[in-house]
């Protein structure tokens, strides 16, 4: 068993509240990532489930028991670092094995413990190397490692691919996955990319000022944000947003508007729109705008737009075709309306 119940956690450094009051369950054997911006208070979190950290109020409760107090040791939970952290003058398999020998674990089954994760992992043939002979990634894996082979109840990875280039990041979000789905055990993730929590998650926690904003499947997250700042970080390029227009707006703003708003309240003070569901086509053929800069991507594009009246800069998200379209072309927007979020006065998605 591996879960973990957060029951009104806060965190103060003196007068400073850094964590204003969380209950979260993390559910035996799922994949929670955390994530935020920097400074939203989800390493914190999680270095206060691992016991780095004091709990300034509220209760952890690990497998149903109390663990504020307990030592970082007992309370059943392994950490992997972004800093690596592996003895430079130890193998592989010294490095794996050591909080075994520390613990009084024989050689026999320090041996065997540490050969079972290696081949987890598929670094066997790594075992007998010194950290400077390893590239990034695998040390990442021996990091890995050395976390799997005290059998956890919890893994707990603080932004573990943040030393990675772009393609070793891509290789270890699949090995990390595989790892969870082998192993079943909980595991709790934070990363500030949102990429890396909407693919690896099975539920993702937003974090923003010392608060979780929504709990979710990534996809119900991604399509039922719960408020503004929620919809603006899940997804890239970040979801466009715009303002009720003014009786005396712009013609274009207010032709955008009246598609996306359709028959909401005054209530609705934004409208929110992904920008693969802004269609763009020929000039004259839907609602004005101009392009300010084109981004090509070889399987699509990204096209940044300007509408008359609108504040900012609209995205969209269009298909290889449109590669000959230019920074000061005229076109015409044809938003689909279906996908359409309306957020009030208070940010809050409108029911």
């Amino acid at each position: 068993m591996g879960s973990v119940s957060l029951k009104g956690i806060k965190k103060s450094y003196g007068t400073v509240d850094v964590i204003k009051g969380i209950d979260l369950e993390v559910r035996d054997g799922e994949f929670l990532v955390f994530v935020g911006p920097s400074g939203c208070g989800k390493s914190t979190t999680l270095r206060m489930i691992a016991g780095l950290e004091s709990i300034s109020a509220g209760d952890l409760l690990i497998d149903g028991v109390r663990a504020n107090d307990m030592r970082p040791a007992d309370r059943g939970a392994a950490m992997v670092f972004q800093s690596y952290a592996l003895y430079p003058h130890m193998t592989v398999a010294d490095n794996m094995g050591f909080a075994l020998k520390m613990a009084g674990v024989g050689k026999a089954e320090r041996t065997q413990q540490v050969g079972r994760a290696a081949e987890i992992l598929r670094i066997t043939e790594l075992l007998g190397r010194y950290p400077k002979e390893l590239s990034g990634g695998q040390r990442q894996r021996v990091a890995i490692g050395r976390a799997i082979v005290r059998k956890p109840k919890v893994f707990l990875f603080d932004e573990p691919l943040s030393n990675l280039d772009a393609a070793l990041r891509v290789n270890m979000r699949i090995e990390l996955s595989r790892l969870h789905k082998e192993l079943g055990t909980t595991m709790i993730y934070v990363t500030h990319d949102q990429v890396e929590a909407m693919t690896m998650g099975d539920r993702i926690a937003v974090f923003h000022k010392g608060h979780v904003e929504q709990v979710g499947a990534p996809m119900t997250l991604y399509e039922q944000p719960a408020n503004e700042f929620v919809a603006g970080f899940i997804g890239a390029p970040r979801i466009n947003l715009i303002d009720r227009p003014a009786a005396d707006a712009p013609a274009a703003h207010q032709a955008l508007w009246n598609t996306l708003a359709g028959n909401a309240g005054a209530g609705v003070q934004r409208m929110g729109l992904r920008p693969e569901h802004l269609v763009v086509g020929a000039a004259g053929s839907g609602v004005p705008a101009r392009v300010e800069l084109a981004e090509h991507l070889g399987d699509s594009s990204i096209l940044h737009l300007r509408v008359d009246g609108v504040a900012e800069l609209l995205s969209a998200k269009v298909g290889a075709g449109h590669h000959r379209v230019e920074a000061g072309q005229s076109v015409g927007l044809q938003p689909d309306a279906t996908w359409a979020l309306g957020f009030g006065a208070d940010q809050r998605l409108a029911a």
